[in-house]
């Protein structure tokens, strides 16, 4: 198991639809808006007066030497799925040095259907922070978002850097990731606890051989300011955005930079920027044990049910009872890797993220304490975007290395995490140990954190909704209800119920609440709640 501050939506992992990017370069298109409006002060970069460094610590930009990126034009040019559009936006590698090295960013967009007048650009995020933004436009929000949203703007999506195909972060080969996957990250002695330290070195060493150049570049900060120049390129004076758990960190933090040139901001699932990453990842740890504690209260109902049918505690002793089983002795699962207690955990995580994988998750668990792993080791391949082919995706290389940019560790040693178990198991009888181990990762990065704990208000910002759901696993309820609440024009839109983000997921009041939103700009009330 391998959490590593994970906040991605739960289509991210469903949708993997390829573009003919490659022959896209900057070049002729034409934008709306000049270069001028970006250049007085929207692209300086500085934080918006009464706000807590919304920037996390980065320092001011020299907007002069910006104007050719957002003088840019794009040259886009159909690929993929039909209407799709593809370019590749030129950004500074480093924004302290704007005149030094580029770096290049793939974009794409599908253009407004109509009827009805354009609206402008939709951007979409759908989180990790890794996940391919693009992946997610052509494989969901351009063509599964409401027609009303489609017909009235321009879909459009960034990777940001270091994700998919913008200068991917690449760490390990397959047959490393899957070595790495499978160390026990619940050691029981001292060499465990050396060898779950050597993985964590193994891959930051992996990462700073095959990604030093990108690997300091690659915060949630640097990918705001790329979508600024992007929202200019797009002829937008104002940025609308959908962004989905990690995505909604991403958005908060253009608001905070960018307070005069947010328009219709949309935060589902949403993070705490206050918040250092110990809290962080034991409040997620929190979440994952609210959202099994709901699984299994639905489990044991059924007369199936793989972890009996007495209580959900009763549920949750057992799942903790067979992970231990598979620590022990990993079980078969038709090829060469076994499924031990890491892998088995992560399965079981990847479907708290949508309550419809529960019986999916029952039929793996089903399965596997018969002695047959396959299923619950495919579903942990998901989380991971392991390829059939035994190659990943890099999502997990790019997550590390935004996650350990932006802030501090979470510990320092093996000393500090053992210290800190209790609270976790306090947290989650069923995952706490795992989760705090976890949370070691960024203590040997080899790039030391830019980002800190910050609260983002982004006064002078339009309303900004942010979207909070109350068993939600991976963006725990209350930071919806503590980012909305630093948001000097944030709105807090609730959904009562299960799984990780809310808009799009069968909710009649939540899709209705965004989409009169993001049509008229008219936020829902105040503290609105919808189940």
């Amino acid at each position: 198991m391998d959490t590593r501050r994970l906040f991605r939506s739960s289509a991210t992992a469903v949708v993997a639809v390829g573009l003919l990017i490659s022959g896209c370069s900057s070049g002729s298109s034409s934008p709306k808006a000049s270069a001028s409006d970006a250049a007085s002060g929207a692209a300086s970069g500085t934080a918006s007066a009464g706000s807590a460094a919304p920037e996390g610590g980065a320092g001011p930009v020299d907007q002069a030497a910006l104007k050719k990126y957002y003088d840019q034009k794009l040259d886009w040019r159909s690929c993929g799925p039909s209407g799709f559009q593809c370019a590749t936006l030129k950004a500074p590698l480093d924004y302290a040095k704007p005149s030094g090295a580029e770096i290049d960013l793939k974009v794409a967009r599908k253009k407004a259907t109509g009827p009805g007048k354009r609206l402008g650009s939709l951007l979409v995020n759908p989180g990790g922070p890794g996940g391919s933004a693009i992946d997610y436009l052509t494989g969901y929000a351009g063509i599964g978002y409401p027609a009303q949203i489609r017909a009235r703007y321009d879909m459009a999506a960034v990777d940001p850097r270091g994700v998919a195909r913008s200068a991917p972060v690449e760490c390990l080969t397959g047959k490393e990731m899957d070595a790495y996957t499978q160390v026990d990250q619940t050691p029981d002695d001292q060499a465990e606890t050396t060898a779950l330290s050597a993985a964590f070195k193994k891959f930051a060493q992996g990462c700073e051989k095959r990604s030093a150049k990108i690997l300091p570049h690659v915060s949630t900060v640097d990918a705001a300011r790329d979508m600024d120049i992007f929202r200019q390129t797009l002829g937008d004076k104002k940025l609308s955005y959908v962004g989905a758990s990690y995505g909604t960190f991403l958005g908060a933090t253009y608001a905070g930079l960018f307070p005069k040139n947010t328009g219709r901001l949309v935060l589902d699932g949403a993070m705490d920027p206050s918040l250092p990453a110990r809290e962080l990842n034991r409040d997620q740890t929190a979440g994952f044990e609210t959202a099994f504690t709901s699984f299994a209260d639905d489990c044991v109902k059924k007369s199936d049910c793989p972890l009996g049918t007495k209580s959900a505690a009763d549920a949750s002793t057992r799942m903790k009872s067979f992970f231990h089983t598979l620590d022990a002795k990993p079980i078969p699962t038709g090829q060469s890797r076994k499924l031990g207690e890491s892998l088995a955990t992560t399965g079981v995580i990847e479907a708290m993220y949508d309550e419809s994988a529960w019986p999916q998750l029952r039929d793996a668990l089903t399965s596997a304490m018969s002695g047959d792993g396959a299923a619950l080791l495919a579903m942990a391949d998901s989380y991971y975007e392991r390829q059939s082919n035994g190659s990943y995706a890099n999502l997990m290389f790019a997550n590390s290395a935004v996650n350990c940019l932006d802030l501090p560790p979470a510990f320092a040693t093996p000393k500090d995490v053992e210290a800190a178990i209790p609270s976790f198991e306090k947290a989650s009888p069923v995952f706490g140990e795992g989760f705090a181990w976890a949370s070691l990762n960024c203590a040997y990065w080899p790039t030391k954190a830019t980002g800190t704990p910050h609260r983002i208000t982004a006064d002078g910002a339009a309303p900004i909704v942010v979207v909070g759901t109350t068993r939600d696993p991976a963006t725990p309820y209350k930071w919806a209800q503590s980012l909305a609440a630093q948001l000097s024009s944030g709105t807090l839109l609730t959904y009562n119920g299960d799984g990780h983000t809310a808009y799009g997921r069968g909710s009649d009041c939540i899709d209705t609440a965004i989409n009169t939103y993001l049509l008229e700009g008219t936020p829902p009330a105040a503290h609105k709640k919808c189940s």
